[in-house]
């Protein structure tokens, strides 16, 4: 992998007219062999084997440290050209990005996914070009819930029928409740939407204590928590990443997982199925969908190569061969209807059917790197033992209102 030091300077070559574009990406691979370096590297020889006046280097690193790498970079006054990581708010409030429409071509433009091209969008104009996508369906443990006699859960009263059910047969965590500082906001929005509402309103603005989301915590502590149905770990200490190894090794019953949870369980040889996520009286109106973002920098000035190269790295065979590696959701309508149309990629199909019903979280606000953090670090104590969902949500919408009026 390329070192921060390469990326430093503007990247124009001599006199000679050639230009070198930087891009600073996330690793989406879980080892060496499938790291998106290596995905990289072969797009970005492909095209300058077809582009001879046009360089693209590539660093990849780490989802815990992209974000932070891009930012020092952008302070210390070498933007890359390019950056593909979570966020693109902060960058586009401050002037910093080049809009979707001075890069792309028209067909490329119109291709996106119409709600992840809206999500990337800051006062009606787009900035973020979604990247990757993924939406998350309810796991559930298809030995388990055979030993058990049931069927999968449509209701919020189902699962919570369910997992009583799972826990008098033994099973050690009936349903997995990570809300812990790695994902706690994830599966937080994930319960929220089920409930009907989420963390805005109509018009944007946050309201995390309104009293569909109170409700809906106060259910989760009263009927799964203190139930004792949610496993040996406190909600408020267990990680998403701890969870998902439960359900491989066949000691949860059920939980909220996005696709690669598919190749995990697969992997350790667990049998399981996938639902929408219940509802309070039927399948939740909306699920919760996920995006990552690319961004290009206006610093560099290299407007036109940086546009040229994005058209190609957002054709239909590009984005299908990314999202097939990683096993994610394709961003572009003529991507999506390739992979719902091809019977090997029937494992993503209910992850693509929730796509267009989804709920992405409010990336357009500057606020939401702040709030998220607040999420992460204080909502499982609206679930535990002692614990005021209501108080707690009020005390998360109150942080949330101070950090959208510092916006």
């Amino acid at each position: 992998m390329s070192t921060a030091a390469t990326l430093a300077g503007c990247g124009s070559s001599g006199g000679s007219g050639d230009v070198t574009l930087k891009l600073v990406a996330a690793d989406y691979g879980d080892s060496a062999a499938n790291s998106s370096q290596k995905y990289w590297d072969k797009l970005a020889g492909a095209y300058e084997k077809d582009h001879p006046g046009t360089k693209v280097e590539v660093s990849v690193y780490s989802w815990t440290d992209v974000d932070r790498k891009v930012k020092e970079m952008v302070a210390a006054g070498h933007a890359p050209d390019l950056a593909q990581i979570g966020a693109y708010s902060d960058y586009a409030a401050k002037d910093q990005l080049y809009s979707v429409d001075e890069l792309l071509s028209i067909p490329v433009q119109a291709d996106f996914v119409s709600q992840l091209g809206e999500a990337g969008k800051m006062d009606r104009v787009q900035y973020g070009m979604p990247f990757a996508a993924s939406t998350r369906l309810l796991f559930y443990n298809k030995k388990l819930f055979s030993d058990a006699g049931l069927t999968p859960p449509e209701t919020w009263s189902e699962l919570a029928a369910d997992a009583k059910a799972l826990k008098s047969k033994g099973v050690k965590t009936p349903y997995a409740l990570p809300l812990g500082p790695e994902e706690a906001q994830a599966e937080t929005m994930q319960w929220l939407l089920s409930g009907g509402d989420g963390y805005t309103d109509d018009v944007g603005t946050y309201h995390l204590d309104s009293t569909q989301n109170v409700a809906t915590f106060s259910w989760l502590k009263d009927e799964l928590v203190d139930k004792g149905l949610t496993g040996p770990v406190a909600p408020a200490k267990l990680d998403r990443a701890a969870a998902f190894a439960g359900f491989a090794r066949g000691d949860v019953g059920m939980l909220n997982g996005h696709p690669t949870l598919m190749k995990m369980a697969a992997k350790k040889g667990v049998k399981f199925g996938m639902v929408p996520m219940p509802g309070l009286d039927g399948r939740a109106r909306s699920t919760m969908g996920v995006a990552d973002w690319m961004m290009a920098f206006k610093q560099n000035g290299h407007r036109e190569q940086v546009g040229d190269f994005l058209d190609y790295v957002y054709s239909e065979k590009n984005v299908l061969a990314f999202s097939r590696e990683y096993d994610l959701l394709p961003v572009t309508t003529s991507a999506s209807q390739a992979m719902a149309g091809d019977p090997d990629d029937k494992d993503l199909a209910p992850f693509l059917d929730e796509l267009p019903a989804s709920e992405l979280y409010p990336v357009d606000k500057t606020s939401w790197a702040t709030v998220s953090a607040e999420i992460k670090a204080g909502i499982g104590k609206a679930v535990a033992p002692g614990g005021n969902p209501s108080a707690v949500l009020t005390e998360l919408q109150n942080a949330a209102s101070a950090a959208e009026s510092a916006e």
